[in-house]
């Protein structure tokens, strides 16, 4: 809302109806911050039928994520600590050990005319891919003609 030609502040939503579902998809950003904390590279892509969604993280283990749907919200959060130096059992006196930590969370608003209970997750190679089905009346119709009389 404008007045007297002043904007404040522009919200998330201000300009949804000119905006694609990518360009304001990402609502909340990592979570936890840290020196060796991230926030993942995220691809968006639409084809008909879906949004597909694939995340960079390497050196992860499918059990370390947590996916969840909260109404139109999806987050997606990790934790990994990694011991690059172990003792296996020995008493040891340390002159270095170093720990690797390292956690995010990214949450994204969903539009509602995808699949809410349809969303695959898999995890591979580094890459968390998502799949997120659109519903059938949100999927492109074919090119109509129409007879005329």
């Amino acid at each position: 809302m404008k007045r007297n030609g002043y904007r404040p502040s522009t919200s998330l939503y201000d300009d949804f109806p000119s905006r694609s579902l990518f360009d304001w998809l990402d609502v909340a950003g990592f979570g936890r911050s840290s020196e060796s904390s991230t926030s993942p590279s995220v691809n968006i892509a639409e084809t008909g039928n879906d949004f597909r969604v694939e995340m960079a993280v390497p050196g992860m283990q499918k059990e370390n994520f947590k996916v969840e749907l909260d109404n139109n919200t999806l987050t997606i959060q990790a934790e990994a600590s990694h011991n690059s130096e172990e003792s296996n059992g020995e008493n040891v006196n340390y002159a270095r050990k170093e720990f690797s930590y390292h956690s995010f969370r990214r949450s994204f608003y969903l539009p509602n005319t995808v699949e809410n209970d349809k969303i695959e997750a898999q995890y591979q190679d580094g890459i968390l891919k998502l799949i997120i089905p659109k519903r059938e009346e949100a999927k492109p119709k074919p090119v109509k003609t129409i007879q005329i009389s």
